[in-house]
Parts: C-alpha cells; structure tokens; sequence
C-alpha cells in the first residue's frame, strides 16, 4: 500500500510542479492598463487585466503568453521561472505616430473686408470705366445725366465678385477609405480583420458603409488618428450587427 502511496505521488509531482499561476500587471510609460487581453496560447487561456493593471492566469515555465490591446503594439513573452514566485510586470507600447500623412487641402482664407479700401477700389474702378467707356456716362437727352442702368449693373457685379464663397464641409468618401486603407500602416485591412473583427469578404462593402455615415474629413488629419479610430469602432460594431440580422443587402440599403 505504500509503495503504491509513493508511486501516486511521483506520478503526480510533474503536475503539481507544472500547475501554477501567473500573477502580473501590465503598464505603459504614464500609468498602469486596464481591460488589456492577456492570453496563454500554449494553453488557450484567457483573461484580462482589472483597473490597477493586475492580472491572474494558469501558467507554466515555457508557456508563450500574448498581451493584446487595440491601442497597444502586441507583445509575446516565453514565461521564464523568474515570472513565477512574486508579481510579474509587463510593459506595452502605445501606438504612436504610423497613421501615415493623409493630403487635406486646407480652406482657403477668406478675404478680410475693410470698407476703407473698398470704397477707393471702387472708385478707382468706376473712375477707370468712365475713362474707357466715357459713352456710358454720357448725358443722355433732355435727362442731362448718367446712364444709371449701367452703371448699377457695375455696381451689382463688382459687389457680387467681392462676396466671400462659403464652402460646404467635407466628408470622407469612400475612395478617400480605400486609399487610407491600401497606403496606411495603420488603417490597414489588419486592423479591419483581426481588431475591428469585419470578414475579409466584407471589408470594401464596410468601408463603403463608413463612407454613407459621411464622417468629417477632418478625422482623416493625424490629431485626429485617435477620433477616427472611434468611429470606425462603433460603425464596425453596428456593421456585424446588420451583417448578422439582415445581411448585405440590408447593409447596401442602409
């Protein structure tokens, strides 16, 4: 009976020895993370960190352990025997800097009006047209005076030269996605498939839906990176929910 005691025992030593948790915590340069995936591939566990950047996961020595994060650069670490015993801490990467530059032309200036110099332009025009055209400011019979007609016309088109165009606002169309989309390192069709989690069936048929909820094109500027990243988050999430109730029809309708 003891020898069988002890035969038990060293059968199951490996497991006992093997069957640990790992405890860690996750930050970057400024602050500890919150809500960073924290996967165990060799064992196919997840988990992920709590609001002080703290986490706990089934581990062993040699176990590859990947730490995912939309705003984070990917990080895979072996688990060394130095992981276990205490609190293990982990350093991700913000992702900085690789929307690449997007071309948006910027509004031209409006003239500033001064009546001062419109006034002597305006005099100088009519002054220049009298001298041209003196037919024009000729009396004109028993009227012994100018021809008004014209002269208000002149005046009507010089004013209507000198009002400032308002310029609609711009959108993102859906070349200016596809373009985004095919030269960024960024907004990439990786960040469509794997973070955004769109099929890769439906990628162009997304973005074209990006493009009908006509986003200012002032998220394409690169201060921006962080808004436009939003919007394509919640219009991915409400895309996957038509995609799976309704279909692509409902989603070319839409």
């Amino acid at each position: 009976m003891r020898n069988i005691t002890v035969s038990l025992l060293f059968c199951l030593l490996p497991f006992i020895h093997f069957s640990q948790t790992l405890n860690g915590k996750v930050y970057d340069t400024k602050s500890v993370l919150k809500n960073i995936k924290v996967i165990n591939k060799t064992q196919n566990r997840m988990t992920i960190t709590n609001a002080d950047g703290d986490f706990k996961i089934e581990a062993k020595v040699q176990d590859s352990i990947i730490f995912q994060s939309l705003f984070y650069h990917q990080k895979t670490v072996v688990l060394k025997p130095s992981h276990f015993g205490s609190m293990a801490v982990f350093e991700l990467k913000e992702i900085l800097n690789e929307l690449d530059e997007v071309e948006v032309k910027a509004e031209p200036e409006q003239p500033v009006f001064s009546e001062e110099t419109y006034n002597i332009e305006l005099k100088n025009i009519i002054q220049e047209d009298i001298k041209n055209h003196p037919e024009k400011y000729a009396p004109l019979g028993n009227n012994q005076g100018v021809d008004f007609v014209y002269l208000a016309k002149k005046l009507y088109n010089l004013i209507k030269s000198k009002k400032p165009k308002t310029e609609k606002p711009t959108v993102i169309t859906y070349k200016n996605f596809t373009s985004l989309i095919e030269t960024s390192s960024f907004f990439n069709l990786e960040l469509l498939t794997q973070s955004l989690k769109i099929p890769e069936a439906y990628n162009y048929l997304f973005l074209d839906y990006c493009a009908s909820k006509q986003l200012s094109s002032e998220l394409l500027k690169e201060e921006n990176k962080m808004q436009l990243l939003e919007a394509l988050v919640v219009n991915s999430q409400l895309f996957l929910i038509l995609l799976e109730e309704y279909g692509e029809e409902s989603l070319k309708q839409e």
